[in-house]
């Protein structure tokens, strides 16, 4: 499933990545720095959501509460939950 997460209080507005049951891929951010980013994508490529919530979830940036890698990891669990009909 291809899946776009409007992210919030970061510079990327979006994330486009695809999700397989809890596999992600195709990680692209719109906005924000683009190298930065592109490398994250390129490091997490293939990890379950199990994994980029680990690594990833609680990373801030400067005096923000939140960051681009903490937005990847609220989205791509924000996607399985949805797959798996989870919250809602």
């Amino acid at each position: 499933m291809d899946y776009v997460y409007q992210t919030e209080m970061v510079c990327a507005q979006e994330i486009h990545f695809h999700i397989e049951d809890d596999v992600v891929t195709n990680i692209v951010f719109t906005g924000g720095c683009n190298g930065n980013l592109k490398a994250i994508g390129k490091l997490v490529d293939g990890w379950t959501v199990s994994q980029i919530e680990e690594k990833l979830r609680g990373n801030t940036c400067g005096r923000r509460p939140t960051s681009c890698a903490d937005q990847l990891a609220k989205a791509v669990r924000a996607a399985y939950n949805e797959i798996h009909g989870i919250g809602a």
